[in-house]
């Protein structure tokens, strides 16, 4: 997950909570770095694709989640 984490971002758009857009191939290894540092966390059931592109899924953080955090791990990963 080294080089592919620099391309995740934690977004806070709309009022469903702060998430992370994942693609498939990625999903595994961030949910294990999020489970390292005890974030909380749920990933939707259902991964889409858009346009022909990689498939992605959504990674949900509860809503008092220290976003600045969750980014400085992200960081650490690349």
């Amino acid at each position: 997950m080294r080089k592919a984490a620099k391309q995740l971002s934690v977004s806070r758009d709309g009022t469903a909570g702060p998430y992370i857009i994942v693609p498939v191939d990625q999903l595994e290894d961030l949910v294990s770095l999020l489970d390292q540092n005890s974030v909380n966390y749920w990933v939707d059931e259902v991964a889409v694709s858009y346009d022909g592109k990689p498939y992605t899924s959504v990674i949900n953080l509860d809503h008092d989640t220290d976003c600045e955090k969750v980014r400085k791990i992200l960081d650490s990963a690349i």
